[in-house]
């Protein structure tokens, strides 16, 4: 059953309409200027699900930007990315009327249906992380992006023929992946924050790994994990792939063969018993487990210490 207090907008003129603004010159694909767009009110500033992916370069006033539980300003400009069907709320301040500058691209999944691109924009992960983990660019950075959604917008204005989509596919294939390097520079440039992550991480997985939370949770997901610092799973995990070359995934897991090493090295508990005290159900998963991670069975290196 539809929740009504969530407003799907299924087309890219949907949006228009919904927005005050004229019909797209695309059905699939538009670039639309914020200043154009017409201000929320009380009634409509409802919660949003799209049916397609949306890139925003924003600046604004007197607004706040709700996604999921995040709740972000945007006084200062950030570029954000949402695939289709992510839930967003936009706020508005009734004491003030929002100053908006930037702009947003819509791509409806139609229009590049049949092209790579189709298969690869699924795979940046920042189309999934958080409102408060946008894309901070520098005037430089920002020059290059708005020069490439320019791009966008001539060519399709300019008349559509058969070499139209690819070329517009090609320019958005750009424009992520330059995203991407500019992400990675942001996960360089704050590395004090970013290394407090991390330092909440460790200390988390050994408060963890050293209260019998193991025997009684289980190994903790990377929902968990993300949770419990205030991230996305997906920003985490390319945080930690910066960081230290590995996923979240595979962090916890050297975590746990740590401890499983300090374990056989250290108690007399047997093999069994301690992939119990792991949270493995079953003893031979654990022995699975630590050969695929060590090139040794918990035996061969217990064996190594006497």
């Amino acid at each position: 059953m539809e929740n009504k207090n969530i407003h799907r907008i299924k087309t890219i003129s949907d949006f228009h309409k919904f927005r005050g603004l004229p019909l797209p010159e695309h059905p699939l694909i538009s670039v639309i200027d914020y200043t154009s767009i017409k201000h929320l009110d009380e009634k409509n500033a409802l919660s949003w699900v799209l049916d397609f992916y949306s890139i925003s370069l924003k600046k604004s006033s007197h607004t706040k930007f709700k996604y999921g539980h995040q709740e972000c300003d945007f006084d200062e400009g950030s570029l954000f990315f949402m695939a289709p069907n992510q839930i967003f709320r936009v706020e508005v301040d009734k004491n003030h009327i929002p100053v908006n500058s930037g702009w947003l691209l819509l791509i409806h999944p139609e229009f590049i249906w049949g092209k790579t691109l189709a298969k690869t924009i699924k795979q940046y992960d920042f189309f999934n992380y958080a409102v408060n983990e946008a894309l901070f660019l520098s005037p430089k950075e920002e020059s290059t992006i708005n020069s490439i959604i320019q791009n966008i917008q001539q060519e399709y204005q300019t008349g559509i023929d058969k070499f139209s989509k690819q070329i517009i596919c090609t320019h958005i294939e750009n424009l992520l992946s330059y995203s991407e390097r500019f992400y990675n520079r942001q996960f360089i440039t704050r590395e004090k924050t970013n290394h407090q992550i991390l330092e909440r991480l460790e200390k988390l997985l050994a408060d963890y790994f050293n209260n019998n939370n193991l025997e009684i949770k289980g190994i903790p997901s990377v929902q968990y994990v993300s949770e419990e610092l205030n991230v996305s799973q997906s920003y985490l995990g390319s945080l930690l792939r910066s960081l230290t070359g590995q996923n979240t995934q595979q962090h916890i897991h050297e975590k746990l063969i740590e401890k499983a090493k300090e374990e056989l090295s250290t108690t007399s508990l047997s093999v069994n018993e301690i992939a119990y005290t792991l949270g493995f159900e079953h003893p031979q998963s654990f022995s699975k487990f630590f050969k695929l991670k060590t090139k040794r069975t918990p035996l061969e290196f217990r064996q190594s210490f006497n």
